[in-house]
């Protein structure tokens, strides 16, 4: 009988489902560097359940959404050429390009999987649906920019 215990116990200690039952989601106490560093840390450890992916999904701008989505097409354009290399990055570097009270832009530099330097222009908008008004997404994520040079 113990042993059953020991088994259902580490079973549910190191089952995924579990682990990333609990996804953030938007919240006007957010700000818009928390979004950014919320969504790289999911995609950095995305796994077989694409939980970063979905982590990121929530993230999306309501605008935004509705030219990406449905989230199954959103799933599909971040393993495209151009999102790939945001899956199990190794390291991400954050920097604040331009802020106003309604928008943030952030430059992020992506250090693959792969070893290859990658940047990204990240913009950070409020939402506009009444359930989170004061909430901030991800409005735009550019094409990535090859620095011709990996490590």
């Amino acid at each position: 009988m113990e042993l059953k215990k020991f088994f259902f116990i580490i079973i549910f200690i190191f089952s995924p489902s579990f682990l990333f039952a609990d996804l953030i989601k938007p919240d006007s106490k957010l700000n818009p560097l928390d979004v950014v560093k919320i969504q790289l840390n999911a995609l950095k450890n995305n796994n077989d359940k694409d939980f970063g992916i979905k982590q990121t999904w929530l993230f999306a701008h309501p605008a935004n959404k509705k030219m990406t989505g449905p989230y199954e097409r959103f799933k599909a354009m971040i393993y495209g050429q151009q999102y790939k290399f945001l899956l199990n990055h190794n390291s991400h570097k954050i920097n604040l390009v331009m802020n106003t009270s309604k928008k943030h832009i952030y430059e992020i530099e992506i250090l693959s999987k792969n070893k290859e330097v990658v940047v990204y222009e990240w913009h950070i908008q409020r939402g506009s649906e009444q359930k989170c008004k004061n909430c901030w997404y991800t409005s735009v994520v550019t094409p990535p920019v090859d620095q011709e040079n990996t490590i």
